[in-house]
């Protein structure tokens, strides 16, 4: 059945406004607790958030609907989510949730749930957790809602993990590095882990207020970071996102360096240590062609997953593969972690320019074809294949370009939009095709 609340990236929207509404939010605590029971006779939770305003209340309410389900919870209180999914799988909580919409602003919020394995719960429970929430939806929410309290042990055991996913060989004594840390999750744990490896740090987005996440900072506006690493003559630059989920590099020079750009650097080390199984990555249909045609001619394979780390991960297990992620800067190591985590990437990274001189040396012969991604708002999401107007567009871009060129059109899991991404060559195709579609996507389906 099509899920209702439950996008590629868990609950998302406005808070008060259903599915974030308190009604629903304390029929989601209450429904989990539930779900934990009857699968594994017990249920312990743990429950972390990014730095929005309304995370706290959400929280609360999640927490009061634990309760009444006979669950017991921890607070972890402001951490990356990829923190929660690692403190999850090293601990003997059943389940983590975390309150964070990623990279959306302030206005928004969302929940993601976690199993003890420390990966999103499969398609097959977010239905039973929906038809469970739809059923409680309509019980009185509490006047009187559990004050939180956060257990700083938690960060200490986080930071001890990540500090152990360093590189052998690498030394950061001395390494000045920038980080953005977005006003969010990582404002202090990022800071805090590099100097305690050693490294000489500049911090950026470490001031939440509570509506400054993601607002001109973090991987999405890069454009600060990359002045501040020249200006400081720093090695490496970072920037997270609001939970940090991601990151994304920025070279001494300014230059920016992408998810496809960390996947080859990694991939290269890993065959070179002989631990790259397979000789195969994996990545989404947003990669760059580029990078497809540099690993080939190193003989590793790049294998494409529908967009989303989920899918990614799924291909991962799948197929027995170590590396995987996201041009936007989700990574996966396997050996490492299931879930895509921006500061043990930025471990990885900087480990490596540490050991190699410049990050630059590690993307060596990657060649960006253009690319271009195109939003349309969309009033409705019906299959694409089912619009005469935008298959027509398609099948004339996918004729044209041929092997030189990609096209992926698909809508979002999480916002009312449709994605249009263009490939090619010539930047002119790309232009013209991202175009023609866009266009064919608004007159038949645009809000």
């Amino acid at each position: 059945m099509a899920k209702e609340l439950f996008g590629t990236d868990g609950i998302r929207g406005v808070p008060g406004i259903p599915p974030l509404d308190d009604a629903t939010l304390y029929a989601t605590g209450r429904s989990l607790g539930g779900y934990l029971r009857r699968e594994h006779g017990s249920a312990h939770v743990l429950i972390g958030m990014d730095t929005r305003e309304s995370g706290s209340h959400i929280a609360a309410l999640l927490a009061a609907g634990l309760a009444q389900a006979g669950a017991t919870v921890a607070f972890a209180g402001v951490i990356t989510t990829p923190g929660v999914a690692c403190l999850v799988r090293q601990n003997d909580f059943q389940a983590g949730v975390v309150i964070s919409a990623s990279h959306n602003p302030f206005q928004d919020n969302g929940v993601k749930l976690f199993s003890h394995a420390g990966m999103k719960f499969p398609d097959a429970a977010e239905e039973e957790l929906e038809e469970d929430i739809f059923k409680h939806r309509s019980e009185t929410v509490p006047k009187s809602l559990p004050q939180l309290v956060a257990d700083a042990s938690l960060d200490a055991e986080y930071l001890t993990f990540l500090r152990s996913r360093a590189i052998p060989g690498a030394n950061l004594a001395g390494f000045r590095m920038v980080l953005d840390c977005a006003n969010g999750a990582a404002y202090k744990l990022g800071p805090e882990l590099f100097r305690s490896l050693g490294a000489d740090v500049v911090a950026m987005g470490t001031s939440p207020d509570g509506r400054n996440i993601n607002a001109g900072c973090g991987s999405l506006h890069l454009e600060g970071l990359q002045k501040r690493v020249v200006a400081e003559r720093a090695r490496l630059g970072v920037a997270f996102d609001g939970d940090a989920d991601r990151a994304l590099f920025v070279c001494e020079t300014g230059k920016i360096v992408n998810g496809d750009g960390v996947l080859l650097a990694v991939a290269r080390y890993l065959k070179a240590q002989n631990k790259l199984k397979g000789n195969r990555v994996v990545a989404t249909s947003m990669s760059n062609l580029g990078l497809e045609r540099v690993l080939a001619r190193e003989s590793i394979e790049l294998a494409r997953a529908a967009v989303g780390d989920r899918y990614v991960l799924e291909e991962m297990l799948r197929s027995g593969n170590v590396l995987g992620g996201e041009q936007s800067g989700h990574i996966i190591f396997l050996d490492d972690s299931p879930a895509g985590d921006g500061l043990l990437t930025a471990v990885k990274i900087a480990s490596l320019v540490s050991m190699h001189g410049k990050i630059e040396s590690l993307v060596e012969g990657l060649k960006d074809y253009p690319q271009l991604i195109v939003n349309v708002k969309v009033r409705s999401k019906p299959p694409l294949d089912t619009l005469p107007e935008v298959s027509r567009a398609l099948a004339e871009a996918q004729s044209a370009l041929g092997e030189n060129g990609r096209v992926v059109l698909r809508y979002s899991g999480t916002e009312q939009l449709a994605r249009v991404m263009v490939e090619a060559e010539h930047d002119a195709d790309v232009q013209r095709f991202s175009q023609s579609l866009a266009n064919a996507l608004r007159s038949s389906i645009g809000a």
